[in-house]
This record gives C-alpha cells, structure tokens and sequence, in this order.
C-alpha cells in the first residue's frame, strides 16, 4: 500500500488555510466584523484549493512524470492532463453556478440558500466515500491483493472503514435532512409538522441499525453493508426533520450546518487532508455549539433535537385566531405616535423579511431620530428562518450596529419604553410561552413587548397566526394598535406621514 507523507509546505499552506477559517469564525461572531470574516474565509479557502491543485496536477511535476497515474516522493497522487482539465472544468461550472445564484439570490431567500448548500456539502461527502470504497488504492486507503486463484482486490484498512461508514453516513443524513429542511422553507412541503406512526422508534431502531452496519463493515467491506448504510443514512435524514415544525427551522439550520461539517471532517481523515480535517471540525463543532445556544433561546432540550423529536407535539395551544375585540390603527396614527416618544423599539420578524421592508424602516428610524427619538432594535435569536437572519437584513440596510440588540440586553427596556414597533414577528413576542403550558412554544424566551406604553403590531392581518401556529394575546391587548397591510407598505406610509 502507498503510505502518504506530507510535504513540509503543504502542511504550512494547510496551516494557514486553518488560521484563517478560525479568523473567520471570529470575524463572523459580530456584525460589525462579519465581512472582515468573509474575506479571511474566503482567502483560507482559495490557499487550501490552490494548495491542493498544485501538489496533484501535472503542470507542477517534473516533465518526466506527467502523464502517469501514481504518487510522488511525497505520496501525493499524479494526475494526467485529462483528469486534470474534468477538475478545473467542474471547478468552473460550480463557480459559475455559486457566482449567479449568490447575485440572484433574495435575501428573504436566504435561509433555503443555506439548507441547499449543506445539502451539497452532504452530498459531496457521500460521493468522495463512494469514489473511495469503489477504488480505495487511488485514494491510498487500500491495497491491492492478488490471489493464487481468482480476481485481484482490494482491501481497505480497518481505520479508513471507519472513517468512510461515519462520512458516508453523516453526509447522507445531512443531504436528506437538509433537502427537507430547504423543502419546509421554501413553503412547497409547509411548515407543520409531519406526524409518523412510531416515529421515535423507528428514527431510534434506525440509528441503531446504522452504528451496527458500521461496526460490521469494519469487519467485512462487502457491498451489501457499505449500501445498507447509505440507504439508511439517507432514510434517517428524512425522518430526523419532517417532523420538525416549521418554527423551529432556526435550530435545524444550524443543526444541519454542525452535520455538514462532521461529514466534511470524516471524509479529511480518509483522504489524508489536513485542510478538510480542520475546515471539517470548524465547522462541526460551531455548529454545534449554534444550536444548543438556540435550543437554549427557544428552551428546547438539545439531546431532542438529535432525536428529531421536537417542535413535533401537537397541542391545544396551536390554534387558529380567536373572535376577540381590537384595534385598528392607521399610518398616521402611528407616526404621530412614533414622533411623540422618547424612545421606540423596533422589533422586526420574518413578515420584515418577506416584504422586503428592512431599507424603508431603516429610513423610518432615521426621520424619528431627526426628530429627537431614540430608536433601537430588539433582536431576537430565532426570529426568521436561519440564525441571524434579521441581523443580516438589517445590516444589508445599514442599520448602525450600535443600535441592534440581543433579546437578554433589551428586554427589561420594555417596561420604560414608549412605542414598540413590532414588523411581523408573532411567535417571538407571544406571551402564551411565559404562561400557557399547552402552547408548542411554552418556555421560550420572548421579546416582553406588552409591556411597553404602546405597542404598534404591523400584519397582513388578523386571519392568520404565526410560523408555529399560535395566536398571539399582544393583539388583543388594549395598548396594543395593530397596523393591517404588506409590511413594506405600510412603513412608506408611516415614512410620508413622518415628512
């Protein structure tokens, strides 16, 4: 077998690829640096490609060498000029692709944007360890057996079975999830949750089908259990997420980001690619430690999100709205309003984002300051549809980041706030998760904004109910004006009432 070592300046380049992916994660964390952190992400990515491409493709070898399949004095694998032109016509058609989607792309769109992509990533996995277990010497991973009687094959090593069973199963469980995942989002599924008969034991009988299927292929590489475990993996993906409810996509999002990368990082470990291996757990573990903090922000148990299991009761609290007694208000009434406080919360939710209207309140917000208002926005962890979605759209607007704020740093400022101006998030400011124990989302932290002197509620209107189905009680309260009509309209004319 072709035992692989590492060229010193491959394992520097792959170095620096891994400090700048951790730059980036870093860069990420706060709005205010989020595109210094693209760009040191992007340029980590671009030294591990351009690293990769330079240690395999013939152009970079010695004269006498190109043209023949096999390793290098380093154990990295030659590639003929045929292979070598499919890579960089692959590579161009997917940046063409990613180029044209990334211009065209809605950022209300945004959330199906990244459940598609981890579906790619978890896709890609399941390839590479196909590619792999069909012809394991050229990935270094085998060698091959030549018996006195029979077929030559080969034999893959113990440790690299391993790695192929858990990349091929974390990759296909995060193509299957996601695809349910982007389908749920984009509205062609919908977003309640998919009951199945015996769900928990069976997601749990096929878990435990696939650890074993693992354990045996380390035992025997036979097609049959290098497929069962495939066509499980994939089973499980669909089964893990249809029964999640449409309100809890936050978390699956990120849930989903977390398997993509422990995938990638599998698949590392079986090419021998430092690169992959880090990207991989970067990856993984961040997304990781995303969902419990937003299983903590939505009080979901972060063990029943492994499980598939919540966000999947059906309760007395999910009903339609109810014929109780309220008022309406008019953009006038809110202007004036608006003009005459102190200070006014914004608290925008996926409505914002589905009307586009986060340019036109941003304007809003500056005519109030014009006029001597304090404006600040509440933000709460799993309003929209991915985390951070309103964080994104608003600093698509140029929304100062001084003025945005986390739920726990605002939410005690309600009490001594004058106007609340609430843009389509229902479910995040529902007090039935403080009282109402039938509620689906009984225990998650809420945006108080009852409590504010005046709450202005812009929605399409009182027929419909929030992402998970609730009712909300702030409309019906009698501080409460509820401001009916597409949310981006609505704000122009708050904006030509303000002059």
């Amino acid at each position: 077998m072709q035992h692989v070592a590492v060229n010193p300046w491959v394992a520097v380049a792959y170095l620096v690829a891994g400090v700048c992916f951790i730059l980036a994660l870093r860069g990420l964390s706060s709005p205010a640096t989020s595109q210094r952190g693209n760009r040191l992400g992007m340029i980590g990515m671009g030294v591990a490609v351009a690293t990769t491409l330079v240690t395999h493709f013939p152009m970079f070898v010695p004269p006498e060498e190109v043209g023949t399949l096999g390793f290098d004095n380093w154990g990295q694998p030659r590639l003929d000029w045929t292979a070598a032109l499919e890579i960089l016509a692959a590579i161009a058609i997917g940046a063409v692709i990613g180029l044209t989607v990334a211009r065209r792309i809605a950022m209300t769109a945004m959330p199906q944007l990244v459940a598609a992509f981890h579906s790619l990533v978890g896709l890609a996995a399941v390839l590479v360890a196909v590619a792999a277990y069909l012809n394991p010497v050229a990935f270094g991973i085998g060698e091959l057996v030549v018996p006195l009687i029979g077929q030559p094959f080969a034999v893959i090593e113990p440790v690299s079975r391993v790695e192929m069973g858990l990349g091929v199963a974390i990759g296909a469980i995060t193509f299957s999830g996601s695809v349910i995942a982007f389908l749920k989002l984009n509205g062609t599924m919908g977003g309640k949750p998919i009951l199945l008969p015996q769900r928990h034991l069976v997601n749990l009988a096929t878990l435990v089908a696939i650890v074993l299927l693992i354990g045996w292929f380390t035992q025997d590489q036979s097609p049959f259990v290098f497929w069962a475990i495939v066509g499980l993996s994939f089973s499980i993906g669909f089964l893990l997420i249809i029964p999640i409810g449409g309100a809890d996509m936050p978390v699956v999002v990120s849930m989903l980001n977390s398997y993509s990368g422990w995938a990638a990082a599998a698949m590392g470990f079986t090419l021998g690619n430092t690169a992959m291996i880090i990207t991989g757990a970067l990856v993984g573990s961040s997304g990781a430690i995303l969902s419990y903090i937003m299983c903590r922000a939505m009080n979901r148990s972060f063990l029943s999100v492994i499980a598939g299991g919540f966000g999947a009761v059906e309760s007395a609290g999910a009903a339609a709205a109810t014929d109780r007694p309220w008022k309406r208000g008019s953009a006038e009434d809110a202007a004036f309003l608006m003009s005459q406080a102190e200070q006014v919360v914004i608290v925008p939710g996926y409505g914002m984002a589905v009307a586009q209207a986060q340019h036109v309140l941003r304007e809003m917000a500056d005519k109030l300051k014009e006029e001597g208002v304090r404006v600040k926005y509440a933000i709460h962890p799993v309003a929209g549809r991915m985390p951070g979605h309103m964080n994104v759209l608003l600093a698509e607007a140029n929304v100062p980041y001084d003025e945005v704020f986390e739920l726990e740093d605002i939410n005690a400022e309600f009490a001594t706030t004058d106007v609340a101006f609430v843009i389509g998030a229902n479910d995040v400011t529902n007090p039935a998760a403080k009282t109402d124990k039938t509620s689906p989302i009984y225990g998650m932290p809420v945006l108080d904004v009852e409590r504010a002197r005046t709450v202005l509620f812009v929605k399409r209107s009182m027929g419909g109910v929030g992402y998970a189905g609730v009712d909300n009680d702030v409309f019906y309260r009698d501080n409460t004006t509820m401001l009916l009509a597409d949310a981006k309209k609505m704000v122009e004319e708050i904006v030509k009432a303000l002059g």
